[in-house]
């Protein structure tokens, strides 16, 4: 038993990667910190890039698609890339608290790494807009939430006026330093396949996540000469769609409730990131979401609706991709985040109220 204990163990640690010591650890030459940064970390980041064929055979001509799945994150959102930087920083800064407006998933993150660098976090939400599985991760994480009668939009506006105020320091995506923890999500993706995908097709809700991942290939590149840029293909939905469309959607709507925003911070990054990358900004319908949010979890890949947008755009898109692509699809949050959401939208058999005998049960299944 020795023997085949220590052969086990060779074999564990062959395969096995070295511990990931979270983003700003993997990244730091690469981050705004130093030696007196405390760094606040869950070992966030190193995501996994999933190759889905389902996808690559439906878009077809060679194509590869990959999925980052960056739901699998420790509160299950991207917003945890960002967060640790902000938090780190607020930490180093003397700050004994923070602030957010929020869909959900920043108040998840906020609170999370708040709470694990002993800081006092607060979050105001669009009363019923939050899905339950973000709010209750806020509320266990001891975040104290203050609930208005207005959007998301409303409650920016609210928590940035009150940190120009108070002491106390904004979390939200105009935080700078939120978008450099975000970018290495951009490194991870060349990291892991080697170069940049021809195309990224990402969701838009505030736009700082394509500002990041943006800022993120553009910085690699400048180590690798030969890196060649991608297509930076940012989606909304149909009924929040304000980058698309250009304007103010003062009333957003939504099934995808983590990119519900009329107003985003980070238009004029946005479109720049549009102009330098010649890629595009495009509406999809909350239907075409679902479809895509269905594909994925038939693939085994369960993400929350917003995440789904991004590949919703890559199937609309479907006749522009060129002969052998790759293409990387950001799914920014676990589905975990919203059960309602699958429980109203799924094909999946459930029969109720079912005798417990083995006759009635093997007759149900076919037997």
């Amino acid at each position: 038993m020795l023997l085949l204990d220590k052969i086990k163990n060779k074999f564990r640690l062959k395969y096995r990667k070295k511990r990931w010591p979270g983003l700003i650890n993997a990244y730091k030459q690469h981050l705004p910190v130093s030696s007196k940064t405390p760094i606040i970390t869950l070992n966030e980041g190193n995501t996994p890039l999933i190759l889905s064929e389902s996808l690559s055979k439906l878009i077809g001509n060679g194509t590869s698609v990959y999925l980052k799945y960056d739901g699998l994150n420790p509160t299950g959102s991207f917003k945890d890339r960002g967060m640790t930087m902000a938090i780190s920083k607020a930490k180093e800064e003397g700050s004994e608290a923070v602030i957010c407006a929020s869909t959900g998933n920043t108040s998840a993150a906020a609170a999370a790494y708040a709470s694990r660098g002993g800081l006092k976090s607060y979050v105001l939400i669009p009363d019923g807009f939050v899905a339950q599985g973000k709010l209750a991760q806020a509320l266990m994480y001891g975040a104290e939430i203050i609930s208005i009668k207005g959007n998301f939009d409303r409650a920016l506006e609210i928590v940035r006026e009150l940190s120009s105020k108070y002491p106390i320091d904004l979390v939200n995506s105009v935080n700078p330093y939120r978008i450099q923890g975000q970018k290495t999500a951009a490194f991870e993706i060349i990291d892991d396949l080697g170069k940049s995908p021809d195309w990224l097709c990402i969701p838009m809700g505030n736009a700082g996540n394509i500002t990041a991942y943006w800022l993120g290939f553009n910085e690699y590149k400048k180590l690798k000469k030969n890196l060649k840029l991608p297509l930076m293909m940012g989606f909304q939905s149909e009924g929040s769609a304000p980058l698309v469309k250009n304007i103010v959607v003062k009333n957003p709507e939504t099934i995808a409730t983590a990119i519900r925003i009329g107003n985003p911070v980070n238009r004029e990054k946005a479109k720049i990131v549009k102009k330098e990358s010649k890629g595009d900004f495009q509406s999809v319908t909350d239907e075409e979401i679902i479809y895509a949010y269905k594909i994925l979890a038939n693939e085994g890949v369960f993400c929350e609706p917003a995440s789904a947008a991004s590949v919703a755009g890559l199937i609309k898109n479907k006749n522009r991709i060129q002969k052998e692509s790759t293409i990387v699809c950001v799914l920014t949050g676990n589905g975990l985040k919203d059960p309602d959401c699958a429980i109203k939208n799924n094909d999946a058999i459930f029969r109720k109220n079912i005798e417990p005998s083995l006759k009635d049960i093997s007759t149900i299944l076919g037997y």
